[in-house]
């Protein structure tokens, strides 16, 4: 056999060879907030001076007031989810105390109970999945990897961060994403 072909059995099972894949990548998984201690990157002492985090070329680097209102942002939106998830859950008790046994309902008034307990069930995971991004981005702007894209490493960019602070991928990286 010629040098570099690979035939079916000289290849481990599962291997890249046999299947025809290359790179797979691991879907991210929600799980508690990391410490900056747990970021890569992460600083030791503390918070990154403002001019220290990562923009692309040619984009001025961050201002004090900038990285201060990015964190107000974060800080308000934290206390907005957390109020929002507070109130999906009183909604979802309240629907729950209200469906009893539902003994005596008709059926479609039991179909809409259910779709309105589904539905709050659902506002609530949205807050939850958003909360936990929203506390994300403070523990990376706290550690000094606020900016940075994930999974390539490189700046995510300023404007981007602006438009959208939670973001933790770059367009490139998000739009690969997104093919899947």
């Amino acid at each position: 056999m010629g040098e570099g072909i690979v035939v079916a059995g000289d290849a481990p099972a599962g291997t890249s060879e046999e299947t025809g894949v290359g790179t797979v990548a691991a879907k991210k998984t929600v799980g508690e907030v990391p410490d900056a201690a747990k970021v890569p990157g992460a600083r030791a002492d503390g918070a990154a001076a403002p001019g220290e985090l990562a923009v692309r070329p040619g984009e001025e680097p961050w201002s004090p007031a900038e990285v201060d209102e990015a964190r107000a942002v974060l800080e308000g939106e934290v206390a907005r989810l957390r109020a929002e998830i507070r109130s999906a859950e009183e909604a979802v008790s309240g629907l729950m105390r209200d469906s009893g046994d539902g003994a005596g309902d008709d059926q479609a008034d039991t179909g809409t109970k259910n779709i309105a307990r589904e539905h709050e069930l659902a506002l609530a995971a949205n807050a939850r999945e958003m909360l936990d991004q929203t506390e994300r981005a403070l523990v990376r702007l706290d550690a000094g990897t606020y900016g940075l894209c994930e999974s390539c490493g490189r700046p995510i960019g300023k404007a981007r961060m602006q438009a959208f602070p939670r973001a933790t991928l770059c367009v490139e990286c998000k739009q690969r994403q997104e093919r899947r």
